[in-house]
């Protein structure tokens, strides 16, 4: 077997960032050597006949992404993304691994229609895949019979979002929780909530509510009540829950709260919370505009304070929602929601640590692969990914700085299929390379 050795680099692993060297071979991680006398082990290494020399040229070396929410829109979607053309965008990003979101057409509530996404992906990904079922008001019982050493858990919308999958009620939602057999990943907005702020302001506004109110026709209070309500249920029943896209400072508090008091709950937020705020509506439009909606500058700044180890935030996904830009345009209720993200997002959160005071008190390098590659393994039960481990698959990603002022990202630059991108015109002093991955049907560690 050849050997590929990945060396002047520093290593970016399990909470240090170290120089040293990494030996593949196959799709396998052989050895990750970071330990004092290094370079003479090395030396020996690269003269063994047959080795593959690779030079990092002194970046970070990483384990690949693994996001855990992205929406590749395959089936009944595909004029705005498809499973290639997104996995594509992924690879061009440093994501080797992610769980696609069961809101496409039809949407995926049955085993064999996750089925047929495993198919298609099979066929089609370039990175290693995986597909959520999604809950209605009645599928528990295909939700039971899934296998969860295939499939990463069940999504559950707590308020309206693409594809027509709410639930409500705790009738249908005490015995899904009850029964659950892996973590809920679960979209919190109390969909009571945002009618009636949608009602009123469709009241106010006849001719079309404007794109800047956004945030109040989805508004903070309806999150905080559909988290707190999913942590009751967790709470009752023992349920392993996972709070998607966190977007206001009260989450974090009952997320921390919950956690400290044993709930298995963990929580996720996205680099569109970390970047933007609802003023960013005003200027970039509906690019910016996603659900949960943006919120204030304040939640901003609390959502990066949470990435702190201990904080509530768990891990960093991107919610990853691609639509033409036809499909974009129009006010607060007739613009599409959701934006591509799974291109640039690790390269924007290694960004913010350089350009964001709060988020140098924040973020480190090892800090980011925490959140975007070992807690998403840890949390999921991801077989053999998501950290630089002998026996583990090969997924590297090079992470290298570019210098101010870094490089200005544009739509040109975008693979994704819908060619834009919320981030046009934005520097980023980061460039991002996959060197090595997979492109095969993540298995997960049965859950309890």
């Amino acid at each position: 077997m050849r050997k590929r050795v990945y060396h002047n680099c520093v290593i970016v692993n399990e909470g240090a960032e170290k120089p040293g060297y990494l030996v593949a071979g196959g799709d396998y991680i052989l050895d990750v050597d970071t330990a004092d006398g290094y370079g003479a082990r090395l030396s020996a290494l690269l003269a063994e006949p047959g080795t593959e020399a690779v030079d990092c040229g002194g970046g970070l070396l990483m384990p690949g992404v693994i996001d855990t929410h992205v929406h590749f829109r395959e089936p009944g979607l595909t004029d705005k993304a498809d499973i290639a053309s997104e996995s594509r965008a992924a690879i061009a990003g440093g994501v080797t691994s992610y769980f696609e979101m069961p809101n496409t057409s039809p949407a995926t509530t049955t085993v064999e229609l996750w089925a047929d996404k495993m198919a298609r992906a099979a066929e089609a990904s370039e990175a290693n895949y995986a597909f959520f079922i999604g809950a209605t008001a009645d599928n528990l019982g295909e939700l039971l019979r899934a296998d969860y050493t295939r499939v990463p858990g069940i999504k559950l919308f707590l308020g309206s979002s693409t594809g027509g999958m709410l639930v409500t009620g705790d009738d249908v939602l005490a015995p899904l929780f009850e029964n659950a057999p892996a973590p809920i990943a679960i979209h919190a907005e109390d969909e009571a909530i945002v009618s009636a702020a949608r009602a009123r302001l469709s009241e106010e506004y006849p001719e079309g509510i404007p794109l800047g109110l956004h945030p109040e026709v989805r508004p903070r209070e309806a999150c905080i009540a559909a988290t707190r309500h999913a942590i009751a249920l967790a709470e009752r029943y023992g349920t392993a829950i996972h709070i998607c896209h966190i977007s206001t400072a009260e989450e974090l508090d009952i997320i921390a709260g919950a956690k400290a008091r044993g709930v298995r709950v963990t929580a996720e937020t996205c680099p569109q919370y970390l970047m933007f705020d609802r003023t960013d509506l005003q200027t970039l439009g509906a690019r910016v505009k996603c659900n949960p909606a943006v919120k204030e500058a304040s939640d901003r700044i609390a959502l990066i304070r949470a990435l702190r180890p201990g904080g509530a935030i768990d891990t960093i996904a991107t919610d990853h929602a691609p639509h033409l830009p036809a499909h974009k345009e129009g006010n607060a209720l007739t613009a599409a929601s959701g934006m591509p993200m799974v291109q640039f997002s690790l390269a924007a959160m290694l960004d913010l640590i350089g350009s964001d005071p709060e988020a140098e008190e924040s973020l480190t390098p090892a800090r980011v692969a925490e959140l975007m590659c070992h807690a998403p393994a840890r949390i999921f039960g991801v077989s053999r990914r998501g950290f630089l481990r002998r026996g583990f698959f090969a997924d590297l990603v090079l992470a290298r700085p570019l210098g101010l002022p870094g490089r200005k990202v544009t739509d040109a630059d975008v693979v994704s299929k819908c060619g834009w991108t919320p981030l046009d015109g934005r520097p980023l002093t980061w460039q991002v390379e996959t060197l090595s991955h997979t492109a095969m049907p993540l298995t997960f560690e049965k859950h309890p």
